[in-house]
């Protein structure tokens, strides 16, 4: 199986990416977890994109904050996927990381989910790498289904406090 890159920019973001490598252990799914900042350490970042389809990543997740040009880089650097996860900060609440995600130039696309959506990335990276990988998209089948027996459960405990 294809391994899951995930790059954050700051060490700050490690409890957004925490949900994603959460999710990334309970489907099974091999990962890798860096620091590299597409500021601070650009010659980092872009070889690890570079290399990245070598090593034996399938997709990758890159956070960031503010200026949020993590994904951008590593999406400029590798022909694989990369999913950019906008993280929240201090001054613009996320806004300015997600527009800074999402409004990529034509040729360089960067899947970008919800600020703070570290574990969509997660799963949208094993939706990619279940596409030549059924049992892959067996558990992604199974977790769906378990999801939503969460959310009926809930539904029969709220009608069941409101008709008491």
């Amino acid at each position: 199986m294809k391994k899951v890159g995930i790059i954050m920019g700051s060490d700050s973001d490690l409890p957004i990416l925490r949900k994603s490598m959460d999710v990334l252990k309970e489907l099974e799914i091999p990962f890798e977890c860096h620091i590299f900042s597409a500021h601070r350490t650009p010659a980092e970042a872009r070889d690890f994109a570079l290399n990245a389809r070598a090593n034996g990543f399938g997709a990758l997740i890159a956070a960031a904050g503010m200026a949020a040009h993590l994904a951008g880089a590593i999406a400029a650097n590798t022909t694989l996927p990369v999913i950019g996860i906008p993280c929240k900060g201090p001054v613009l609440d996320g806004m300015d990381a997600l527009l800074a995600t999402v409004q990529m130039p034509t040729g360089i696309p960067v899947a970008t989910v919800a600020i703070n959506g570290g574990a969509n990335a997660a799963l949208l990276a094993a939706q990619i790498l279940a596409v030549s990988d059924e049992a892959l998209a067996r558990k992604l089948d199974g977790k769906r289904a378990k999801d939503a027996q969460k959310v009926l459960e809930k539904d029969a405990a709220l009608q069941q406090e409101l008709n008491a």
